[in-house]
């Protein structure tokens, strides 16, 4: 069979594959004859009524040099990490809004940053394809600089997301440009799974994002710039367990909502999106009509504890609080005092639900306090 026979077979392959795709996407339409929104409002539900001082900018974490691109929050709520494309991890306490660790890495152009579940290391990555591991208690250098405690190697292309496994510090997950996501041994350095690549159920671009389930850590979520979503066993690395369909344009990011039996996505084209795991359905879409009809991709999303609130950043500096039940923008925090001047790159909810931490491409990071009545909210 000649090359050219082979890339007619493939496009027509191809065709029928699309074709059956979007048939199965009319069949799933037929079958959902409403979204989350539209059984809360027969229901009588009314939105979350949220006010401009139900949530307040406290504190402003000024010290980086260059763009914010990612923040996580220890569990014990008081400090946070921040990577910056001035080739630093800063580590924070959110309390006083002090210093403990300024991290120079081996390769500025970082792109993600997340704590241990002790708190007592913290992981980066970027465009070097490595995921940097620094002991927060280990000695500096004689320069002053914390050495990095474990470097895993193995990707093929830059490292967009990582995220510990819960509850151990000897475990993470990493996505990349490489198509795939990998599961680590931090104590080996070894990888343990590769979920996607050569695999035909996984990804067919850069997979920017993951999310690992709360209440299952076998299970995490991962988003990509193949405009889909898709959900991994780490016990099954062959295949992904479901894919999930919709948006139009890159997944940026991807997190799973607190009950672990759903998570939320944001995409380039603009649009939060609500999909459960179980029966791969999307349940809604969170999307503001611009005046200009222009929507700003969306580029980090949190849920609240309750799952009653996704807060959404967005690349024009806007950061919305969602309604998830009547997917109503009940606040936008980029028209409040003290907002962020530049994109909001990335966003983080404390471990108690008490504050909320932005961090945007103006080099600062914020943090939002909630009153009291809206601490469990």
């Amino acid at each position: 069979m000649s090359v050219a026979e082979l890339k007619d077979r493939h496009a027509a392959a191809t065709e029928t594959v699309n074709a059956l795709r979007e048939r199965l996407k009319q069949k799933r339409l037929l079958l959902l004859d409403t979204d989350v929104a539209g059984y809360a409002r027969s229901q009588g539900k009314t939105p979350v009524s949220f006010g401009p001082t139900d949530l307040v900018c406290c504190r402003t974490l000024q010290g980086h040099t260059g763009k914010v691109y990612s923040l996580d929050w220890t569990l014990e709520k008081n400090r946070i990490v921040s990577a910056s494309q001035d080739g630093r991890l800063i580590v924070w306490n959110a309390l006083t809004s002090q210093k403990t660790h300024a991290i120079k890495l081996p390769c500025a152009w970082v792109m993600t940053c997340a704590f241990s579940p002790t708190g007592q290391s913290v992981a980066c990555g970027g465009l070097d394809s490595v995921c940097s591991i620094f002991n927060l208690n280990s000695p500096t250098d004689k320069d002053g600089n914390l050495p990095v405690s474990r470097m895993l190697s193995g990707h093929k292309g830059y490292v967009s997301c990582c995220q510990y496994v819960p509850d151990e510090d000897t475990h993470l997950i990493t996505s990349s440009g490489d198509h795939t996501c990998v599961l680590w041994d931090i104590t080996t350095g070894l990888r343990t799974s590769v979920f996607g690549g050569e695999f035909q159920s996984g990804h067919t671009a850069d997979v920017l994002s993951v999310s690992i389930c709360g209440s299952s850590s076998r299970m995490f979520v991962s988003g990509s710039c193949d405009a889909t979503a898709r959900l991994w066993d780490t016990r099954v690395a062959s295949r992904a367990v479901r894919t999930f369909h919709g948006h139009e344009g890159d997944v940026n990011t991807v997190k799973f909502f607190p009950d672990g039996n759903r998570f939320g996505t944001g995409s380039d084209d603009g649009t939060c999106r609500l999909f459960d795991i179980r029966t791969g359905h999307q349940l809604q879409v969170y999307c503001q009509q611009h005046d200009d009809n222009e929507i700003p991709p969306v580029t980090s999303l949190a849920f609240s504890i309750s799952g009653r609130l996704l807060f959404a950043g967005y690349t024009n500096g806007d950061c919305y609080v969602w309604d998830t039940l009547l997917a109503k923008v009940v606040l936008n925090l980029g028209t409040l005092q003290n907002s962020h001047e530049g994109r909001i790159s990335c966003l983080g909810l404390s471990a108690d639900g008490s504050a909320l931490c932005t961090g945007s491409w103006d080099t600062n990071l914020k943090i939002w306090a909630f009153g009291g009545h809206r601490r469990v909210a």
